[in-house]
């Protein structure tokens, strides 16, 4: 049977007022998601769910659609489509913004969903030994963002957001700006990596200026910080730490900008320098962040602290790093030793 989310909208099947309808709907739905500052990964996920949702609807108009086409929806994602957990939750915030934010419904008790199953994983964890492994393999600028990976427990995105204004030298501290949840957070700047980071920051100063002279020199601000400064976009503090290698020209305003680097280009490379050491694990860039935890761990910190420096809402997300340690030889002897 096909999968009635994932065809393209027929027109030819749609009402026109439906058509029309459904546009708006979607309209709507982008000024709502800018209204509440929320992420462009987030929107972009909403996005796509409504629109799916509404495939699913087969030519109903928005308005007419209630609290039992939603849970027909997310029966639908579990059952047919034997989506996870957390991307059936996804999709179930994405219509609960809908109904409530744009069509001002309230369906906050669904009942008789199917809800999917959540399987339990535990994190991909690499050895020290393992880390230094992947990081002798890498080199320049993109060595640099996978030892703040690891060294600071940031998120890829995290990582590559970072502005100049948010490492603080003084106080060997990063500020991550808008991280998971749009929370702010303090951790540790590695003092093994300062002075590489301070050389890396010279490097694109200069670039900075040289852009400067040539007309260029913008950069993407908070929509926010854009509208009272509007020249804030071209100071120092507020470039991309990371900037991209090509400058583009944002129609809107004219600029000519760098955006940050790009994070398909940093998951590569590491993936190759995983392959290249040897290591067989499922190993990611979100890998480093895993390792970082589990290590303080190793080392005895206290769990409210790396709950604080990874950004988790609750502790228990935390802790499924003490599962890790717990496994193997770092837990329990196996009765093989005690044969000896």
């Amino acid at each position: 049977m096909a999968d009635p989310t994932r065809t393209t909208p027929s027109n030819r099947t749609c009402p026109p007022e439906t058509r029309v309808s459904r546009t708006r709907v979607i309209n709507e739905v982008r000024g709502a998601i800018r209204a509440r500052h929320l992420s462009r990964r987030t929107a972009k996920a909403y996005v796509n769910w409504i629109i799916r949702f509404l495939r699913f609807a087969r030519g109903r108009s928005p308005s007419q659609l209630g609290a039992e086409d939603v849970t027909a929806f997310l029966t639908y994602l579990a059952t047919r489509r034997r989506v996870s957990a957390s991307t059936q939750n996804q999709a179930r915030a994405a219509l609960l913004f809908l109904f409530r934010r744009v069509l001002r419904k309230d369906i906050e008790r669904l009942k008789d969903v199917v809800s999917a199953k959540a399987a339990r994983r535990l994190p991909v964890v690499l050895t020290r030994k393992e880390v230094k492994a992947v990081l002798d393999q890498m080199h320049g600028t993109q060595r640099l963002m996978a030892e703040i990976l690891y060294g600071c427990g940031l998120r890829l995105m995290e990582c590559l957001r970072l502005r100049v204004k948010d490492i603080d030298f003084g106080s060997h501290q990063i500020e991550v700006r808008g991280g998971k949840g749009d929370k702010d957070r303090l951790t540790m700047l590695p003092e093994a990596i300062e002075q590489k980071l301070r050389d890396h920051l010279k490097e694109v100063r200069a670039q900075h200026e040289l852009d400067i002279a040539n007309g260029a020199g913008w950069v993407e601000l908070p929509e926010a910080i854009s509208r009272k400064y509007p020249n804030a976009g071209t100071s120092w503090g507020w470039q991309w730490v990371f900037p991209a290698h090509r400058i583009y020209h944002e129609p809107q305003t004219g600029q000519r900008r760098r955006h940050h680097y790009h994070e398909s280009a940093l998951q590569r490379t590491v993936k190759e320098a995983i392959i290249r050491a040897g290591i067989t694990k499922a190993a990611s860039c979100h890998t480093f962040r895993h390792s970082f935890a589990t290590h303080l761990l190793e080392d005895g910190k206290d769990i409210r602290t790396i709950q604080e420096l990874l950004g988790h809402s609750s502790v228990t997300t935390t802790q499924i790093y003490t599962h890790v340690l717990n496994r193997g030889p770092n837990g329990v002897t196996s009765p093989l030793d005690t044969l000896r």
